[in-house]
């Protein structure tokens, strides 16, 4: 079983920056992309970020410029730096692991969520 878990949410004013991570933990063989997703009340959840294992990325148009997403191969996390945070940022934000090849047991392809963690930009 993978689990993902989410860490680095928070109360920020306007203006700041947070970073979150996420570690993804089990008997992982390989992740082929890991992102950021975001959902307020009402609405669907959106893309923020991904990166592949490859180290490409992409971002939602209401990001790109003041967030950046990294990952970490080897620990199987990724993070995502918010900088210059506006109120409609505010919502809570999970992480994704998509493509996971694990070999206890043996799986190809599956996808997992993290529990989400709230990000509030507020003054």
């Amino acid at each position: 079983q993978v689990q993902l878990v989410e860490s680095g949410g928070g109360l920020v004013q306007p203006g700041g920056s947070l970073r979150l991570s996420c570690a993804a933990s089990g008997s992982i063989f390989s992740i082929r992309a890991m992102g950021w997703y975001r959902q307020t009340p009402g609405k669907q959840r959106e893309l923020v970020a991904v990166v592949t294992s490859g180290g490409s990325t992409d971002y939602a148009d209401s990001v790109r410029g003041r967030f950046t997403i990294s990952r970490d191969n080897d620990k199987n996390t990724v993070y995502l730096q918010m900088n210059s945070l506006k109120p409609e940022d505010t919502a809570v934000y999970y992480c994704n692991a998509a493509g996971v090849h694990t070999t206890v047991p043996i799986a190809y392809g599956m996808d997992y969520w993290g529990a989400g963690t709230l990000v509030t930009v507020s003054s």
